[in-house]
């Protein structure tokens, strides 16, 4: 009896709930209808789902983009709906566009070291013609018709250096600089692979074109040759692995003493790589340059490096080396270079500080470097690099001969403007007699007004050891002013 007796309780119980439940669903659903939960509308919308309508781009206070002086096809940067371009039979869709632009700098520069002065109004123009046929296909033309094999086209009305005339030297030239196509080949013939699945995404670049490689310390020149990128390789531990091999075979520049010089004989061969890790993106590359010239020689290159953050500071570690195939000559010669950079964003502000230091054993050499582009050191700093314009040398020499130093620096960014101060400090001490140790210290203020010039401002002070027994040191200073036309 006393089973029975719970028995019934417990299904009248459950009796009585499916009751309850049955007559209070429709107020419950009235209630929902008319009181939705917090965050969601009516008629069942939610306040966080995208909205249907159509709201144009904002622009208020946004400046209008910068026309290049020669835009056909799609417009750069623009807006609005693409053209459909056409197939080829390969498969590719090409929506062709062709873009004229470049940069127009002029500067009056003088600049004295040890009383040997000379003060210029030099010019550079860099014109370059872009056929943009994809989004990785694309023609390029460069020419630099101011300046040829590192000589400007200038006018000097203050000298007393020897050979170095108060007049008009005219380096007016038709000369291309660079001319290059680069494309995939996976987009160029994508039927070879419908799915994607194959591996037929390959870069290439043939033709005279710009390469810069180890931030410019290994390889920074425009060399005729061909280029073969694999992309998107991924060994385990690993996000990511470039490599690309490279073959030059014309205007390879090679750098002794300061000067930059082509080689007519030489040929480059690299091996290119960069790996993403989770910390950190380390480059390995190794370069061979062969040469015909005994007083040239052969040179074996390579550098490895380490670019990751480190607490609040942005860190790059680079171990360089070149090496002489046989004898050393002055453009191939046997070193290592060791070059570090930290830089950081203090608390509370855009501004930017950094310390840079390098050590070179012996004396390294370069794989190619370009007339202009100055020594292997000019990642240093502003003391160190080279402006690219006339014959306005760097306050401290760039050149990476048994020399340690270092250069410090902040960068301020003026708020809620288009201008900044750079104030840097910088030394190098030679560890050879034969080496000077040299201190310098340079600013750089740069203000952008409109919507395509910029002004630039550089002045230098500093003092150089004599190498010479019991002679005085050499004051160093310079200023420039430039004007540089973006179009």
């Amino acid at each position: 009896m006393r089973r029975h007796r719970y028995t019934f309780r417990a299904d009248g119980l459950l009796a009585v709930v499916f009751l309850a439940m049955v007559l209070l669903a429709p107020i419950v659903a009235a209630a929902q209808e008319h009181d939705p939960p917090e965050g969601e509308e009516e008629h069942g919308k939610h306040s966080s789902r995208l909205s249907d309508e159509a709201i144009p781009l904002q622009l208020d206070g946004f400046p209008k983009r910068p026309k290049p002086i020669v835009e056909l096809g799609e417009p750069f940067l623009g807006t609005g709906t693409l053209r459909p371009g056409f197939e080829l039979p390969t498969g590719a869709v090409w929506q062709p566009s062709l873009l004229v632009f470049g940069t127009l700098r002029t500067a009056i520069q003088s600049a004295e070291q040890d009383g040997a002065r000379v003060s210029e109004l030099a010019a550079r123009l860099d014109l370059f013609v872009n056929l943009q046929l994809t989004g990785s296909e694309r023609l390029v033309i460069g020419f630099r018709p101011f300046d040829e094999d590192g000589r400007f086209t200038s006018y000097v009305f203050d000298s007393n250096i020897p050979g170095v005339e108060e007049d008009f030297a005219s380096e007016i030239n038709g000369t291309i600089t660079s001319l290059f196509f680069e494309g995939d080949f996976g987009e160029i013939f994508p039927n070879l692979s419908p799915t994607d699945s194959r591996a037929t995404d390959i870069g290439f670049s043939v033709g005279r074109q710009p390469l810069f490689f180890q931030e410019g310390i290994l390889i920074n020149d425009a060399v005729d040759g061909i280029g073969l990128t694999r992309n998107s390789l991924q060994p385990k531990n690993t996000s990511n692995v470039r490599a690309t091999f490279f073959w030059g075979w014309n205007e390879v520049g090679r750098g002794a003493g300061g000067g930059n010089l082509e080689d007519e004989s030489a040929q480059l061969f690299a091996l290119l790589t960069s790996t993403d890790l989770r910390t950190s993106t380390i480059d390995a590359d190794l370069v061979y340059v062969s040469s015909d010239d005994p007083l040239r020689g052969d040179l074996i290159t390579g550098g490895v490096s380490a670019v990751q953050r480190i607490g609040k500071a942005s860190t790059s570690f680079r171990l360089l080396a070149s090496s002489a195939i046989d004898e050393e000559t002055a453009f191939a010669t046997d070193g290592v270079l060791l070059f570090t950079e930290a830089s950081w964003t203090p608390a509370h502000s855009h501004n930017l500080f950094y310390f840079n230091t390098f050590l070179a054993l012996d004396e390294f050499s370069s794989a190619a470097r370009g007339p202009a582009a100055g020594g292997p050191l000019g990642r240093a700093g502003i003391n160190f690099a080279a402006v690219g314009i006339g014959r306005f040398g760097a306050a401290l020499s760039s050149q990476a001969k048994d020399v340690a130093g270092a250069a410090v620096g902040y960068q301020w960014f003026y708020r809620n403007t288009r201008r900044q101060l750079i104030v840097e400090l910088g030394g190098r001490v030679g560890t050879e007699d034969d080496v000077a140790t040299a201190v310098a210290a340079t600013a750089r203020y740069q203000a952008a007004f409109g919507r395509h010039w910029v002004l630039v401002l550089d002045a230098f002070a500093g003092v150089r050891e004599s190498t010479l027994p019991g002679a005085s040191d050499i004051d160093l200073f310079g200023g420039r002013v430039e004007l540089v036309l973006k179009f």
